[in-house]
């Protein structure tokens, strides 16, 4: 599975690299790294339907994470990808866009990687 993760915190990168180790060893996920919603953006239009999964932060300069959920939902009429935002704020507004925009699931930041783990799980099956 090919997940695009989205955040402008350049230490995203290696956390998931190490946190997802095992699976990224046995094929099971594949991961790609954008800094900001415009080079996420970017990837898509380049690497058209490869991608299964979009984890994306919220709060980012320049283009948000649901300013890129709502141009891929334009998009892309039929899934995928699915799409996961993340936040470090759990404030309902944000929840409430990220709903009505069509994003599958929201998490709040610390990410627990082992519910994140359960989660892609039921994705894959």
């Amino acid at each position: 599975m090919k997940i695009l993760v989205v955040d402008d915190e350049a230490d995203v990168q290696p956390l998931f690299e190490q946190r997802f180790r095992k699976e990224i060893r046995t094929g099971e996920v594949d991961f790609a790294f954008a800094l900001s919603g415009e080079e996420a953006y970017a990837y898509m239009v380049e690497h058209p339907f490869e991608v299964m999964l979009i984890l994306s932060d919220i709060n980012m300069p320049g283009m948000s994470g649901l300013e890129l959920l709502r141009l891929t939902r334009e998009k892309y009429d039929t899934p995928p990808p699915l799409i996961m935002m993340i936040t470090a704020y759990n404030d309902q507004e944000n929840y409430r866009l990220a709903m009505e925009y069509g994003a599958n699931d929201f998490l709040t930041k610390p990410l627990d990687f082992s519910l994140l783990k359960e989660k892609l799980k039921t994705l894959a099956v």
